[in-house]
């Protein structure tokens, strides 16, 4: 069977009629469409000669026996964002399918093969990204990060995976499935504006972001808006409001990423002075030391700011992790498949979270693949892909795996 790119177009197409509506993806993890979106990967599944499992995670595996207990992972993840786009997560899961089919109709293939949809990728309903491949590497402590988490409707999340068969004092059993892990393979779209930018389809990934997210609290002093001179206010919003124009600078000097993702003022009436004021600063860098320096001088700034406005300034961490660079044997694989299907590369670092850092971090061999996203737009009911950059992207993907089964066998 030759590799058909278009039964992937055609099949992502099929998957968005089935779980989407005019909103857009509704595959929100933890959910009977999720299941039912799951049910129908199985099935496309049902005429390949592999063998299906769901783990201690609920991630779900595809085995294609090799001869060699060497495995090749492809991944990717069926769950999507509400109102999601057609192409996040699912493109990687479905391309990676198209792969499998061409390898498993050429007989036994030298390496195992494995295709893996990530459960919870996206943390829509619950809040924590990464739920199932941070459980499969080892990284999550499902007691303490998780085991508190309720939805909107005060569903806590322990009784939601439960009905999947999934639970907190088990799930980290899933590492099990990497013991013959030798490289990861993940397929996504940019979900950026690059490739666009650069008039490019494909580029590979040389790894993601490291990424520091703190809460900042500003107290001031609330009063009067018309009878307080401005020299005599204390203002937190003013201080706030001055470190979220000064992020900007300090992101550039660094060649990172800086967002405020949130403000909030009290006590929020028109006619009063804001006496408190909380923000949210995320921080992205692909360099640890650059990473550390934007920190510390967002930290310093507020300081500055905060005695400028006779405020008082405190941060709180609400999360970190590292910057994870991929396997460089593989990025040069990645480049190499590229190149051959479409003529030129561009290597770039993902701003976004994805499965395949929490592979890196678990000791396997990792690369992805981005394929150009129009508009630099994802988590939207827009978000698209030109369908001949998506077939690019598969053809791409097919020839990066049989170089990594040979990289594997010379290993």
């Amino acid at each position: 069977m030759m590799l058909n790119p278009q039964r992937t177009i055609d099949e992502l197409k099929e998957l968005r009629a089935i779980t989407g509506n005019d909103d857009g993806a509704q595959r929100v993890a933890w959910t009977e469409t999720w299941a039912t979106a799951r049910d129908w990967l199985h099935e496309k599944l049902s005429n390949l000669p592999v063998t299906l499992e769901r783990d201690e995670a609920g991630n779900d595996w595809a085995t294609l026996k090799g001869a060699s207990e060497k495995e090749l992972l492809i991944g990717g993840h069926m769950d999507s964002v509400p109102n999601g786009g057609w192409l996040d997560g699912c493109l990687n899961v479905l391309a990676g399918l198209e792969v499998l089919r061409r390898i498993a109709s050429e007989g036994t293939p030298p390496v195992t093969v494995r295709l893996v949809d990530w459960a919870d990728e996206e943390g829509a309903r619950f809040g924590r990204s990464l739920v199932g491949s941070s459980a499969c590497s080892g990284t999550i402590d499902p007691q303490s990060e998780i085991a508190h988490l309720k939805d909107k409707d005060g569903i806590a999340l322990p009784d939601a995976l439960a009905k999947f068969n999934v639970h907190l004092d088990t799930m980290k059993q899933s590492h099990r499935m990497l013991k013959n892990a030798k490289a990861y393979l993940e397929l996504h779209i940019e979900q950026g504006p690059v490739l666009e930018s650069m008039d490019l389809p494909l580029g590979a990934v040389i790894g993601t972001y490291g990424v520091e997210r703190n809460a900042i609290h500003f107290i001031g002093q609330a009063a009067h808006a018309g009878s307080t001179p401005m020299d005599k206010r204390k203002d937190a919003f003013a201080a706030a409001a001055k470190l979220g124009l000064e992020i900007r600078p300090i992101a550039v000097r660094h060649h990172g990423v800086c967002t405020v993702g949130r403000v909030t003022t009290r006590p929020g009436i028109v006619t009063a002075v804001v006496g408190e004021c909380d923000m949210t600063l995320d921080q992205r860098n692909m360099d640890a030391n650059e990473l550390a320096a934007m920190l510390q001088e967002a930290v310093a700034a507020s300081e500055r700011f905060a005695a400028e406005e006779k405020c008082e300034v405190s941060w709180e961490r609400i999360w970190q992790i590292q910057p994870i660079p991929f396997d460089p044997h593989l990025i040069d694989l990645c480049d190499e498949a590229i190149k051959e299907t479409v003529g030129v590369s561009h290597r770039l670092p993902s701003g976004p979270l994805h499965d395949a850092p929490e592979m890196q971090r678990a000791g396997v061999p990792t690369v992805m693949m981005f394929v150009q996203s129009l508009r630099g737009i994802s988590h939207n009911k827009i978000e698209d892909t030109k369908e001949e950059h998506i077939a690019l992207s598969v053809q791409a993907l097919d020839r990066l795996a049989t170089k990594t089964i040979d990289w594997i066998l010379s290993q």
